[in-house]
């Protein structure tokens, strides 16, 4: 399939607006690091803003960096790190779950709305998201408040783009919001605790003033693997970060909120570092192989519910973070025919279920996305025709009947 790559935001937007008058479908692609994520795309040509690269703007006392849509994830880290910044919502990398070699682009972060494990402090992606610039389906480029679009007026753009992977605008250009980079961290690690114990222990640290910036639980094989070293029992992690004035007695502050007792080790900033990045980027399930990895997401304290009810019907291994609210599910079974298993356990809990990977058969025939309900997807679709009126777009990624 030919791949159209644009210098600049003015060749995008005229070659979005030649294959509209020619009636020839695009996949938007960054550098296809998230491109096996989601339903077939039906296009003809593939359009990639792996050649708009670049930091346009970046003012560290402002705490805002503008870039161009293609510029590496890596470029943008190696910026923050020499004013020791970051990015606030932790961008997760997905690369080694499905195999994939490429390099994350900005652009594909804030399409794919892609968080890590401070999201549930932190916000998402989108959150962070200051400013767009993008080309609609008619080659028109928009620019966040500078120019109001017939049938959206009123909708929040930038929050609009940020999820929408690609299926409603060819992004240009983004903007946002950085932080101060903590001068160290350390976590908690309470051993021997089971998913609904893990739960209420994470639920009650969260509670106090501590700041508690990631909490997650993982059974013991799971757990095995995070610590590098087997383990008897399940394990619940809590992460502090921050001044080393003030670490001491945020740990200290926590403990003393937690039951009499308890097995608690402290895991220093090095291992601590090593130990969040498995988390963020589900490396405990990087294992090459095609069995479904699914990404659901419930209230906190639904989470191992969720998870009980899909195991006590089906074989497979899980672990949570976000404070038990995003479950990480993996199946033993290849096949899709246990996706309506997990679609209705899910949807039982008012949650969330995104098939993240599976061979590409399975993801040819099961609803990648968790399916909205009719007035959702009505909406949708109204948004998707007001956004992109000739369909150019992403076409079936996200829905296959949109």
């Amino acid at each position: 399939m030919k791949i159209l790559k644009p210098a600049d935001e003015l060749e995008a937007a005229q070659l979005i607006a030649k294959a509209r008058s020619e009636g020839t479908r695009l996949e938007i692609r960054g550098n296809g690091t998230k491109r096996d994520i989601g339903n077939a795309v039906s296009a003809e040509k593939i359009i990639s803003a792996s050649a708009m690269s670049g930091i346009t703007q970046y003012d560290p006392a402002e705490l805002v960096m503008v870039a161009k849509a293609g510029t590496l994830l890596s470029e943008i880290d190696k910026a923050l790190a020499k004013n020791k910044q970051m990015h606030v919502f932790e961008p997760a990398n997905y690369g080694k779950l499905l195999g994939t070699n490429g390099k994350q682009t900005i652009g594909g972060i804030a399409a794919s709305n892609m968080s890590g494990p401070r999201r549930y402090v932190a916000g998402a992606a989108r959150d962070s998201l200051l400013g767009v610039r993008f080309v609609n389906g008619s080659g028109e480029i928009i620019k966040n408040g500078g120019q109001v679009m017939k049938n959206v007026t009123g909708l929040d753009l930038v929050k609009l783009m940020g999820g929408s992977w690609g299926t409603l605008g060819f992004i240009t250009e983004v903007s946002f919001k950085v932080l101060p980079r903590p001068e160290t961290q350390i976590t908690l690690a309470i051993h021997n605790v089971s998913d609904a114990d893990g739960a209420q222990l994470m639920a009650t640290a969260m509670a106090t003033s501590a700041d508690v910036t990631g909490a997650s639980h993982a059974p013991a094989d799971i757990a095995s693997q995070l610590m590098n070293a087997p383990v008897k029992g399940g394990i619940t992690f809590m992460r502090l970060e921050g001044l080393k004035e003030t670490i001491g007695v945020r740990r200290d502050r926590v403990i003393a909120s937690l039951p009499k007792g308890l097995n608690i080790q402290e895991i220093d900033a090095r291992a601590s570092l090593a130990l969040w990045k498995m988390i963020r980027d589900v490396l405990p399930f990087a294992d090459q192989d095609q069995r479904p990895v699914w990404r659901i997401s419930v209230a906190p304290m639904s989470g191992y519910k969720v998870a009980a009810a899909i195991l006590d019907k089906l074989e497979g291994q899980v672990f949570y973070d976000w404070q038990g609210g995003l479950v990480w599910l993996r199946l033993d079974d290849v096949s899709n025919a246990n996706a309506p298993v997990v679609r209705n356990i899910v949807k039982d809990h008012g949650g969330y279920a995104t098939l993240i990977r599976a061979s590409e058969p399975v993801r040819a025939s099961t609803a990648v996305f968790q399916p909205e309900i009719a007035p959702l997807a009505a909406l949708s679709e109204r948004i998707k025709m007001a956004m992109d009126p000739s369909g150019l777009f992403n076409v079936g990624r996200m829905s296959p009947d949109v």
